[in-house]
C-alpha cells in the first residue's frame, strides 16, 4: 500500500546530526582512514566513501577490508574511528544556514528535535557548547559503548517519547539508513547531499533530495509535496 505524507500535516522534524546538521566529513574521513591503515588497505577518498557507505557499519568496514570482523575486532576498529574522529572534532563547523533553518522553523510554530547515531555522553554536550539545545524538543543519541546498527528502532522510540504520531514527522538525514527507518516507522523524509551518501544513491530512494539545509526544510513545509516515495 503506497504511503501519503504532505506537508499540509507535517509539524515536526527530527534533524540527524552528522553529515546534515554538522559538516564532518573531513573528520569522518580521517576515522575511517585510520581503520585503513590498520588494516593494511589503501586509503581511501571521500567520494569513494559516499558511494559505498551503508549499515549495519560492521558489515560496511567488511567490504571495505576484505574480511569478516570479530566482535573484538569490530569493538577495536569503532574506538579507534572514534579516537581519529574525535581529534578533529574541533575543527568541524555546523552545515550551511543551520542555525537560521532551526531558528526561522521554530518561529514559525513548528516543533523539531535531534536524533543522531552519534554518542549520547558525547552530542549533548557539544550541542549545548554551540548554544542549540533550544531549539529541540528531545535530543537523543546513542546510548551504548559500540555503535554501527539501524536508524529504525531508535527513531520509532524517540516519536514514542515525544508522543508524536509518525504521519506529522519529517526525518531529514543523509544517508541511506534514514530513508529506511523512515520507511520502516511511517515518516516522510527529506535526504540531504551534504554527508556520506552520493546524491545518485540518495535519489534513487524515492525520496525528496535537497542540497541545502534551507531547501529540506522548505520541501518539508511546502504544501502538496510528497515526501515518500511512490
Amino acid at each position: 500500500m503506497t504511503r501519503t505524507v504532505e506537508t499540509t500535516g507535517t509539524r515536526h522534524i527530527v534533524w540527524d546530526w552528522n553529515g546534515t546538521l554538522l559538516d564532518d566529513n573531513h573528520a569522518v574521513m580521517a576515522g575511517v582512514n585510520a581503520v585503513c591503515r590498520l588494516y593494511g588497505r589503501d586509503e581511501i577518498e571521500l567520494d569513494y566513501w559516499r558511494d559505498v557507505f551503508s549499515r549495519p557499519l560492521q558489515e560496511c568496514y567488511a567490504r571495505l577490508l576484505g574480511r569478516e570482523l570479530s566482535p573484538v575486532e569490530w569493538a577495536e576498529l569503532d574506538a579507534l574511528y572514534h579516537r581519529s574522529y574525535d581529534e578533529l572534532l574541533h575543527t568541524c563547523e555546523l552545515g550551511a544556514g543551520a542555525r537560521d533553518v532551526l531558528r526561522s522553523w521554530g518561529d514559525a510554530g513548528r516543533s523539531q528535535s535531534l536524533l543522531s547515531m552519534w554518542f549520547h555522553t558525547d552530542l549533548v554536550p557539544l550541542i549545548t557548547k554551540l548554544g542549540l539545545v533550544e531549539h529541540f524538543s528531545r535530543v537523543d543519541g546513542l546510548r551504548v559503548d559500540v555503535g554501527g546498527g539501524s536508524k529504525a528502532e531508535h527513531l520509532e522510540r524517540h516519536l514514542r517519547e515525544l508522543d508524536l504520531p509518525p504521519s506529522e514527522v519529517v526525518l531529514v538525514g543523509d544517508v541511506l539508513d534514514d530513508a529506511a527507518a523512515a520507511g520502516q516507522v511511517g515518516t516522510g523524509c527529506v535526504l540531504v547531499t551534504t554527508g556520506m551518501t552520493a546524491p545518485d544513491r540518495l535519489l534513487a530512494t524515492g525520496y525528496p533530495v535537497a542540497d541545502t539545509l534551507a531547501e529540506a526544510a522548505a520541501l518539508a513545509r511546502t504544501p502538496g509535496v510528497r515526501l515518500v516515495p511512490s
